[in-house]
């Protein structure tokens, strides 16, 4: 494997951001629009309609939030653990929005925050792989501090996205945007792990795994 490509910090977080903003962007506008809505009609059905996108947006941006939060934030002190019950929380009110439906095996138990960074991350780029929807299952295996991480997407047209492991490999030839940061985030931070990601395909069903070095 090639040496990842590092890039300039400040790039690495401006791209970041803008990967939450694009996130946060669509729920926002459209409590924006359902508020102008408010404002213009006199229509008990048009304000009806309001209140809902309202409600189902300002929900959806809370959701969208708190999980940049927990798999981009710090997510507290250096060297701090993460309880991975708050991190299936986060994923299962993140999935709401999504066409894939989310099975989360992982057993709760405190991990070490990159650890489970890394695991939202993961889920992140498993949503790529079944872009019609479908199921997607959270697990871990092994011993503490270093269980295994697998995600398997299943659903119609599922697929390996395009791009995807060079990118977790630090691999960025064509260039980094909002979109390509994410997965290049998730090797950074398995790297950090001690963890190697791997993903392939197996019928209709793609698996990502995140194990520790010493089993490659």
């Amino acid at each position: 494997m090639t040496e990842p490509t590092k890039i300039e910090p400040l790039d690495f977080a401006a791209l970041l951001c803008s990967r939450v903003c694009h996130d946060i962007i669509s729920p926002v506008g459209a409590i924006i629009n359902g508020l102008e809505v408010l404002d213009e009609e006199d229509n008990d059905e048009m304000k009806a309609f309001a209140f809902d996108l309202i409600r189902k947006s300002a929900k959806t941006a809370s959701a969208k939030l708190q999980f940049a939060r927990l798999a981009f934030g710090a997510a507290g002190s250096a060297g701090a653990e993460v309880d991975l019950g708050d991190a299936e929380t986060v994923a299962k009110r993140y999935m709401e929005g999504e066409k894939a439906d989310l099975v989360w095996e992982a057993e709760r138990r405190l991990m070490p925050k990159n650890q489970v960074k890394l695991m939202l991350n993961l889920l992140l780029v498993s949503l790529h792989a079944v872009p019609r929807g479908g199921k997607i299952v959270v697990r871990t295996e092994g011993p503490m501090p270093q269980p295994a991480q697998i995600i398997e997407a299943t659903g119609p047209s599922s697929r390996i996205p395009p791009r995807v492991l060079d990118l977790i490999n630090g691999e960025i030839a064509d260039g980094l945007d909002a979109h390509a940061i994410q997965p290049y985030y998730a090797g950074t931070l398995a790297r950090e792990a001690g963890l190697v990601v791997t993903i392939r395909k197996d019928e209709e069903t793609v698996i990502i795994e995140a194990r520790p070095q010493s089993e490659g």
